[in-house]
């Protein structure tokens, strides 16, 4: 899928293009110009008003990055990962949804990020185990987390997002 012509968009959807790096990810959503805007700022809230710590939010999208078979995602969320701190031990393990030799806390992020992948939800055991180790806001977060990256890597795949001419920003 061609990407849109920036040029035929407000400018406000353009400046929050160039604002972004121009990743190829915010580009390609400029194909919903009107829904374009309240993702974006549900992306920013995400980032900069995320009660999770940015190891643990970034450990449980890379693990839907690999869930969903969405490259984009993984690409950018390890790198990511990395920046603010994620062990490349906690970065593997994404990958698999294995928990083994993981911080109880890592390992709590994984095991209920794969269970809202699958099940949609936490069983009552589940969301008390959570809650054992997070705050209700953070599980609040955390949910939110899983369910926003769900939608952006099935956006990623329908639209084949990739990383193709892009200045990597890390």
């Amino acid at each position: 899928m061609e990407y849109p012509d920036l040029s035929d968009l407000p400018a406000e959807l353009r400046d929050a293009v160039v604002e972004r790096g121009s990743l190829n990810v915010y580009r390609m959503i400029m194909h919903s110009p009107g829904l374009a805007p309240g993702l974006l700022k549900m992306s920013d809230a995400i980032f900069q008003n995320n009660s999770l710590p940015d190891q643990w939010r970034e450990l449980a999208i890379v693990r839907v990055g690999h869930a969903h078979r969405a490259p984009y995602e993984v690409h950018h969320h390890q790198n990511l990962s990395r920046l603010v701190g994620l062990s490349q031990a906690a970065i593997a393990a994404a990958a698999t949804g294995s928990t083994e030799g993981l911080p109880q806390e890592e390992a709590l992020i994984l095991r209920c990020t794969d269970r809202l992948l699958a099940r949609h939800t936490l069983s009552d055991t589940e969301r008390a185990e959570a809650l054992e180790f997070l705050t209700v806001n953070q599980l609040a977060d955390l949910v939110i987390t899983v369910g926003f990256y769900q939608l952006v890597t099935n956006f990623l795949n329908t639209f084949d997002v990739t990383t193709d001419g892009e200045t990597d920003p890390y």
